[in-house]
């Protein structure tokens, strides 16, 4: 799902580090390494072309260590919020380079000169029109003006691309003015939060009846508190008719097990907007958890969600880069 901030962190650079000299690795030992579905790595090949530069003997393809290191960039350049297409120019090496930024700093990705600021102070670069409306609404804290946009929005769009597209970009601007005026301009993050949690509300049919073994839990974990973009991700999929069992922010440890064992669910998404919350040994228990009759025990598909994952595989689960994949992701594996 994409984040709305990140902390940039520089990148150990052993790009070739675990890549056999050879014959290279599989598109599925690509995708453990990376932390995402192989789908996403297929995805990358064929509709951006990232795919590897050699070809092999036989019907499998092989990935060698260069490109590896290129789809590690896509997948860092992704976690800023970049849109995939934009990170995966930037990731063949197109177009000027995207500077690093030191440990704690804030990512924004390098932006044309011209930029649009929908008459408010706002950057908000090269994005639909829709964003410049629903900015000068939240700066006004106009809350009538701002319902009625979001909700034309994701009526017009579709929810996941009202999100990815509309709000998000239109949230990071809002974040970056507060960030650069000294704390100046956190009340129109908040309203317009509120808003887009109160439209989610609104565009989402009623809750989907439990089916057994089809379940998703959706939690922050433990010490987070942004569930926006969990919220977002829950009415995606019950638009789509997925049962959900929605938790919110900071579920404590021994919540998030209980929940997951008296539900019994087929897939966890575990959000963590800071790489300080996310926790690598409790996304490891959740995707070792057990139930069901002997000889037909089940466990979770763990999803870990948000940029405070970046860079942290955890074996046995799968990392969405956005809405979108963890939307697919998730209904690909209720219904199987």
């Amino acid at each position: 799902m994409s984040a709305l901030t990140e902390n940039g962190e520089h990148r150990d650079d052993r790009d070739g580090e675990g890549v056999p000299p050879g014959g290279g690795l599989t598109t599925g030992e690509v995708a453990r390494r990376l932390g995402v579905a192989p789908t996403t790595v297929r995805t990358w090949d064929r509709r951006y072309g990232l795919g590897p530069d050699g070809h092999t003997g036989g019907r499998h393809r092989r990935w060698t260590a260069g490109d590896v290191a290129r789809l590690e960039r896509m997948c860092a350049l992704t976690a800023t919020g970049l849109p995939p297409a934009e990170a995966a120019r930037l990731a063949r090496g197109e177009g000027p380079p995207t500077v690093v930024p030191a440990r704690g700093a804030a990512v924004e990705p390098r932006r044309p000169p011209s930029r649009s600021r929908a008459g408010s102070g706002l950057r908000l670069g090269d994005v639909r029109q829709e964003c410049k409306g629903i900015a000068r609404a939240a700066l006004r804290l106009d809350a009538a003006a701002l319902e009625r946009l979001l909700l034309a929005a994701i009526a017009e769009h579709g929810l996941v691309t009202a999100w990815t597209e509309v709000i998000v970009p239109t949230l990071q601007a809002v974040g970056r003015k507060w960030e650069t005026s000294g704390e100046r301009y956190v009340e129109v993050e908040h309203f317009l939060s509120w808003h887009v949690s109160g439209a989610l509300r609104r565009t989402t049919p009623d809750t989907v009846a439990d089916r057994p073994g089809s379940t998703t839990v959706l939690a922050c974990v433990p010490g987070e508190n942004h569930t926006l973009a969990l919220e977002v991700l829950s009415a995606a999929l019950v638009q789509r008719g997925v049962p959900v069992r929605m938790f919110g922010g900071a579920l404590p440890v021994e919540s998030l097990i209980a929940a997951v064992r008296r539900t019994g669910p087929a897939a966890v998404g575990l959000w963590a907007q800071s790489r300080t919350t996310a926790s690598r040994p409790l996304a490891q228990h959740v995707a070792g958890m057990e139930w069901g009759v002997r000889g037909a025990r089940r466990k979770p598909v763990v999803l870990t969600l948000g940029p405070g994952w970046a860079g942290r595989a955890v074996a046995g689960s799968v990392r969405p880069t956005g809405l979108a994949e963890a939307v697919a992701v998730l209904e690909s594996v209720v219904t199987r």
